[in-house]
């Protein structure tokens, strides 16, 4: 037995798209490691030898001489920080860091609404199932009873209570019965492998049976007391979506000044030693003296001021402040649109078990059902054709079959409405 809250839960550690939905939450992870790093710095080391510097005994005699050490190699050291220092002072790491928290912040958010749309297509999957098993059971009874009937009519036809049309009517009619008992157990197969596969099954299907209680009628709370207006405004405070549409939007204004602050040179500063011999003057002297040096670089911005870069940060800006407007019209529609249909598939159910008490009408599958019922007293008494029976009969088996899909339509609607708000409702 596989309940919905256990299917939900399968879907949110196995559902394939959410597990790729996590590796884009991972990736905006690592962004915002890459743009709180600080740069590296870079060491440098040289060594270099005087081709026309004389090593003779007499050069290096004349060069000890007068106190020097003399050699033909020179080596040097050095050490930048990379424009490290600039590059935090300057406010460009924390700008960085503005613009990768706010997209990895929209990562996750778009993750969340993945998991939303995805649960609903598992809810919905489900009360598909539930539906396709109780229409299965239905569509054995009414098999069983047509099987009964049938052998009642022969028994009818050996005693020449019937003509052999009437049989063959009845034969027809459990013939189709068994047809539809086929044609239900396909049904229920097909919806049962859909839902298995939401759930992230890689192989074979597992056997499995739901709970068909979920499509028992009820309207929850948080619907029976709630308004579109109420619940447009819950949706505008949960959609995940909308609130990723805002990191977004905040993600590129961080990008536009960032840009803008990009126009600063990065500077880099620096300091090497470099060392050769020392002291004394010869005709072979020191190829080059102890030297201590700081250094500061940076590029000139005359040429380029990132002009390209800017335009690009700003169409950036314009496309998600729009894409935000669009999710926010997405949304109150998506509410509306699920509030109607919840509305609707409402008055069909409570039509079909409750009827129109203020017009005394009664519901609908009492009135097929206890037509049923008289229509056979009537034929067994002789008071009604068989023709009468079996359009009786038939109008049940619709009847009985349209009230499973109502329910599921209805709570296919109560799930559609709590996608569009981005909430829970159905407790």
């Amino acid at each position: 037995m596989l309940t919905l809250d256990e299917a939900v839960r399968i879907l949110r550690t196995r559902g394939l798209e959410l597990l790729m939905a996590e590796a884009t939450v991972r990736t905006a992870e690592g962004a915002v490691l890459m743009a709180g790093a600080v740069p590296n710095p870079v060491a440098t080391a040289s060594v270099g030898n005087a081709i026309t510097y004389s090593t003779t005994p007499f050069s290096q005699r004349d060069c000890l001489r007068n106190g020097a050490a003399c050699t033909p190699w020179t080596d040097s050291l050095g050490v930048t920080d990379s424009a490290a220092f600039e590059d935090t002072v300057s406010g460009k790491r924390d700008l960085r860091l503005k613009v990768a928290r706010n997209a990895l912040a929209a990562a996750k958010k778009s993750r969340l609404d993945a998991e939303r749309t995805l649960v609903f297509q598992v809810e919905s999957a489900y009360l598909q199932v539930a539906q396709a098993s109780l229409a299965f059971k239905f569509a054995k009874e009414v098999a069983d009873s047509n099987t009964t009937i049938l052998n009642k009519f022969k028994i009818k036809y050996s005693a020449g209570a019937i003509n052999d049309g009437d049989l063959a009517r009845i034969e027809t009619q459990k013939s189709e019965s068994d047809q539809a008992v086929d044609s239900a157990l396909q049904t229920l197969r097909q919806v049962r492998a859909a839902l298995a596969f939401l759930m992230g099954v890689r192989g074979e299907v597992p056997d499995f049976d739901v709970d068909t209680k979920v499509l028992d009628y009820r309207v929850p709370s948080a619907l029976d007391a709630g308004t579109e207006v109420s619940l447009v405004r819950s949706a505008f405070d949960h959609r995940p979506d909308l609130a990723a549409a805002g990191y977004s939007k905040a993600s590129a204004a961080a990008q536009i000044e960032l840009t803008k602050r990009q126009r600063f040179p990065d500077i880099s500063l620096g300091a090497s030693y470099a060392f050769g011999g020392f002291g004394g003057q010869s005709t072979n002297g020191p190829v080059g003296p102890q030297i201590l040096s700081f250094s500061i670089s940076a590029p000139i911005p005359v040429f380029y001021g990132l002009q390209g870069e800017l335009r690009q940060a700003e169409a950036a800006f314009d496309t998600n402040a729009l894409q935000q407007a669009v999710t926010v019209k997405q949304v109150a529609t998506d509410v509306v649109t699920a509030y109607a249909a919840f509305l609707g598939a409402r008055k069909l159910v409570v039509r079909m078990e409750k009827g129109e008490p203020e017009q005394q009408v009664r519901p609908i599958l009492q009135s097929a059902k206890t037509a049923l019922d008289i229509t056979r007293l009537q034929y067994e008494k002789g008071a009604a054709s068989l023709s009468d029976f079996l359009l009786a009969l038939q109008t049940y088996i619709a009847t009985k079959v349209e009230y499973l899909g109502d329910l599921t339509g209805y709570w296919t609607a109560v799930y559609q409405l709590e996608e569009a708000v981005g909430t829970e409702l159905s407790r």
